[in-house]
């Protein structure tokens, strides 16, 4: 009851007042938040918008917790552009989202070329993700309200507030797309010890935080849906810590899958919360009026269906503007995928995510 009027109250509200992150927390979720990365961090109305809370009250560093960014050489941590954005959530009380920790790319020359034996790099893979997580333990912490009042104001300074923890993914992008898992070199290495490992050193660095595996194409139900189900059902009958399924959702318009709602439920089904990481809906260039409407109705359907599952934690848009989108440089010909355009203007996607989170 309190949740429904909570929305009722902000459907009463003037426009201004309808953002994304008061919506989501309005529907009971946790956040609607936005990655980004330090190079965009220079540009003052692009950090003005990151930082309006009303809209996101979450953040997820794109590249500079990776390993590449944290340990170049074997032992030696740096951890400089990953304290920016921390700092930058940390000034605005927005939740700080860990990503990541063990991931197949973006990987120095000394892990993929070390020919480690078993032993030698699940001591390495041990290390890396209790150094990287300790070093931001209690940093992914947010601040939270009782009321609307001090959403709509904006201004937490003189209101009492909780904390609370948010999450790491801690190891990303474990499967192929037939279910079977990725080649890297820590499961040529080690087989699936690695992701126990990991995950076991992230937790004895902060059992506070949330643990996810994340991965792509597991929007729908099939085989890459079933082996991380399998997956993780596996990890909770050995005892291995993980609280969380990290969904991308990087999509395309028009191809949404039908059974996003139910493949929520059924990893949420398995005693995990879920999470939409890293969503963005891409099409083919240019922009027609037909596209962002069927963008629209897109973003709506995602939203909507991580509303319909109560475990569905909150959502991540994989940066907010087109003008720092990943996908024009991945997919030839293809773009326009996030709910702002590349001049920092609400697109009808941006209607869409309203529509998901009030309708």
């Amino acid at each position: 009851m309190k949740q429904f009027i909570s929305l009722v109250v902000l459907a009463m509200l003037p426009t201004g007042y309808c953002q994304l992150s008061r919506l989501a927390i309005a529907a009971g979720k946790r956040y609607f938040g936005s990655a980004t990365d330090n190079p965009e961090l220079s540009d003052s109305p692009y950090v003005a918008q990151l930082g309006n809370t009303a809209d996101f009250n979450q953040i997820t560093e794109g590249n500079s917790m990776k390993w590449d960014a944290t340990e170049p050489s074997r032992g030696t941590f740096t951890f400089a552009n990953g304290d920016v954005v921390a700092n930058l959530a940390r000034s605005k009380g927005q939740l700080l989202r860990g990503h990541n920790c063990v991931w197949h790319s973006q990987l120095p020359g000394w892990v993929t070329a070390g020919n480690f034996n078993n032993a030698t790099l699940l001591s390495i893979v041990q290390n890396h993700c209790n150094t990287l997580v300790s070093h931001y333990r209690g940093q992914m912490c947010q601040l939270y309200f009782t009321s609307l009042e001090p959403m709509i104001t904006n201004s937490p300074s003189d209101v009492t507030v909780h904390v609370t923890t948010d999450s790491w993914d801690v190891v990303n992008e474990p499967f192929n797309d037939d279910g079977t898992f990725r080649q890297s070199v820590f499961f040529q290495t080690t087989g699936t010890a690695y992701i126990a490992t990991a995950l076991r050193a992230a937790h004895d660095a902060d059992p506070n935080t949330k643990l996810y595996i994340n991965d792509f194409n597991i929007e729908g139900t099939g085989a890459k849906s079933t082996g991380m189900a399998n997956l993780v059902r596996s990890l909770k009958d050995q005892g291995v810590p993980i609280d969380g399924i990290g969904v991308q959702a990087h999509l395309i318009v028009g191809a949404v899958p039908s059974t996003l709602r139910q493949n929520l439920q059924n990893f949420a089904n398995l005693g995990v919360e879920v999470a939409i990481t890293e969503l963005d809906i891409r099409m083919t260039l240019p922009a027609t009026q037909a596209l962002l409407a069927q963008q629209q109705r897109d973003y709506q359907t995602v939203i909507a269906a991580c509303k319909a599952v109560s475990a569905c934690v909150g959502v991540t848009v994989w940066d907010y503007t087109d003008k720092y989108s990943w996908v024009p440089g991945t997919f030839s010909g293809q773009g326009a995928a996030c709910p702002w355009d590349a001049n920092l203007a609400k697109k009808p996607a941006y209607q869409g995510i309203v529509n998901g989170w009030t309708q």
